[in-house]
């Protein structure tokens, strides 16, 4: 397909989108170039105006027609350049050597007022080349959950990417039934993926890895770009982002659902929300995707598969790290990739306490201490002990004896919990602070508000038969999570027992 020029109409009065589209400048075996399917009846759903704003958007004039039409794929702005990303990927631990982005097209890169240059990505716009056998659209629930989880994990403050709005298509798309149709647009800090190194590694195209390294180091990390070997360096970088974006997904008992090397984003953000969902009682078991048949993306895998797809990307990169080294040092090479993906490890056990000890209030470390919080996930997992309320409630605990009682009550046997809380106690008589201030540091890490499954399919239900209410009520609950919030208590409750196994479906 030949080049499209990148401005093609006059921006409506107010929508100046301040695009510099640097992926599209890549050469054209990096995408394809395509612009959005026009869908039947286009109506804004949802608009992010706070995030609007901080890209350097008018909400109005995004609210407005043009802007609708631009938001639903009918008309692209003047200074987007539209392209379909080309990928590679594991999924499920099986190598496809082309997927692409099937239903998604990157409008452009937006730079905002404060220098971050973020992607602006329509998701379920049509059909692409990477489209195989897929229709390139998608159903009004999973766009409006990626919209709502998405947007729960930046205010959890995890790296993520977001969601600036939603639009109904008026159109249906088929899937185990006939579902209304629905367009997410998708701001990331890139779409760059492990994925996406393999794509070029599989063809041999050495050139390309050299250009999407140096574009993604650019990107993500220009702090290495003068390092002796930066390629190497880069891979470390990509690591340690890895590492501690997972520490904090197991923190709040998230489970991505589909940890595929292609939804692995080398700026270290949460990407692809679709089988994804958060643990009520926790154990590390826990699977909610129905794709996920032997486990391998369960709760608790996921630091390991991380690792296992930073695996990959270092093997993506080895014939570009072979070079820093040169000739003859290849053993010292893969040596060094070795351990940069071993690094992980470390990085993340080293996370992963760090946060551990802020959610028991332990402000100073203590030899003991992983034990004492790995005695209390036993303890829960053998209890069926709800994550989110008995870290939350554990702050009460931490003023006095009294709020005992709250935690105790989420144990099946609260002896179990007594006695760890005797634990507990001594340890925290050797940390400095006062009571109220340590309550108050615990719950700054540990929320009472999470998008409970429970909840999150009822607002998606009343979603599609008309009712938006439910979705903004849980999402104006879920943009405050660590806060109190009165009157709100049914969000912070765990959930009766589940009729059935809850599962996930990844929407496409």
């Amino acid at each position: 397909m030949p080049p499209r020029p990148e401005a093609t109409a006059p921006d409506a009065p107010g929508l100046h989108l301040p695009f510099d589209n640097s992926y599209a400048r890549l050469p054209e075996r990096f995408h394809a170039r395509l612009d959005p399917t026009p869908v039947a009846a286009p109506c804004l759903l949802r608009l992010n105006a706070a995030l609007a704003e901080r890209l350097g958007l008018d909400p109005a004039a995004l609210a407005g027609p043009e802007g609708v039409a631009m938001l639903a794929g009918n008309r692209v702005p003047a200074g987007a350049a539209p392209i379909a990303l080309a990928y590679a990927g594991h999924q499920f631990g099986g190598f496809v050597p082309q997927l692409g982005d099937g239903r998604a097209i990157l409008l452009g890169e937006v730079v905002a007022p404060d220098g971050a240059r973020r992607d602006l990505q329509l998701k379920g716009s049509g059909r692409t080349p990477f489209s195989r056998r897929g229709d390139g659209r998608a159903a009004l629930g999973p766009v409006l959950r990626e919209y709502l989880v998405s947007e729960a994990m930046a205010a959890l403050g995890v790296p993520t990417t977001r969601a600036l709005a939603a639009v109904a298509t008026g159109e249906l798309v088929p899937r185990e039934r006939a579902m209304p149709g629905a367009v997410l647009t998708r701001v990331a800090a890139s779409h760059i993926r492990v994925g996406t190194f393999q794509f070029f590694a599989v063809r041999e195209d050495i050139e390309a890895l050299r250009l999407l390294a140096d574009h993604a180091i650019a990107r993500h990390y220009p702090e290495i770009a003068g390092a002796e070997r930066p390629y190497i360096a880069f891979l470390r970088a990509v690591v340690a982002r890895q590492a501690a974006l997972v520490a904090r997904w197991m923190h709040l008992g998230f489970i991505h659902g589909v940890m595929n090397t292609d939804n692995t984003a080398i700026s270290g953000e949460t990407i692809d929300y679709g089988p994804c969902a958060f643990m009520d009682a926790y154990d590390p078991a826990t699977v909610f995707s129905s794709i996920d048949a032997y486990g391998r993306y369960a709760y608790g895998n996921q630091p390991a598969i991380a690792q296992w797809n930073l695996a990959r990307l270092a093997e993506a990169l080895l014939p570009i790290l072979l070079p820093e080294n040169g000739p003859g040092n290849g053993e010292a090479t893969l040596e060094a990739a070795r351990a940069a993906v071993g690094g992980f490890a470390e990085e993340y056990e080293a996370a992963w306490l760090d946060g551990a000890r802020r959610k028991l209030g332990l402000a100073t470390a203590g030899e003991g201490d992983e034990v004492l919080a790995r005695d209390l996930l036993a303890r829960m997992a053998a209890n069926g002990a709800d994550f989110t309320a008995t870290f939350r409630r554990l702050g009460g605990a931490a003023v006095s004896a009294e709020g005992d009682a709250a935690v105790r009550a989420l144990f099946a046997d609260p002896d179990a919990y007594d006695e760890w809380a005797a634990a507990w106690r001594r340890r925290l008589a050797a940390e400095p602070g006062e009571p109220a201030a340590r309550r108050a540091a615990m719950e700054a890490a540990s929320p009472a508000y999470i998008p409970r499954n429970h909840l999150v399919e009822a607002a998606l239900s009343a979603a599609e038969e008309g009712d938006l209410g439910p979705f903004d009520e849980l999402l104006a609950v879920l943009s405050r999570p660590y806060e109190a919030q009165p009157g709100r208590e049914r969000y912070a409750a765990p959930p009766g027992p589940p009729a059935q196994p809850y599962m996930t479906f990844c929407g496409t």
